[in-house]
């Protein structure tokens, strides 16, 4: 499991016009990789759903399995929102 990087580690200074430290490109790393999946996870869904209608799909699954993974999403998308809203209050908020 990975450790969470504590926020005094990343500076606070602007990125522009500097190189990043080595927890910064870390982080620009993960970043990328997850996009990545997401876009994989995207594509996979996108597929099943043309492919297959939801009562077939039902039908098929493991439904453990298919639960454990509605409840993954889940938790991917809640933690999605609060990075929205706490955008929204960054940037909206004109603290940026």
């Amino acid at each position: 499991m990975m450790t969470k990087i504590p926020k005094a580690k990343l500076s606070e200074a602007p990125t522009v016009g500097r190189g990043l430290e080595i927890e910064e490109v870390r982080l620009v790393s993960d970043l990328r990789i997850m996009h990545s999946k997401v876009d994989e996870l995207f594509q996979v869904i996108s597929s099943l759903k043309s492919r297959h209608d939801e009562a077939s799909i039902h039908k098929y699954a493991d439904q453990e399995v298919l639960t454990a993974d509605i409840e993954r999403v889940d938790a991917i998308y809640m933690w999605f929102l609060r990075l929205k809203e706490e955008s929204r209050k960054t940037y909206i908020g004109g603290r940026k």
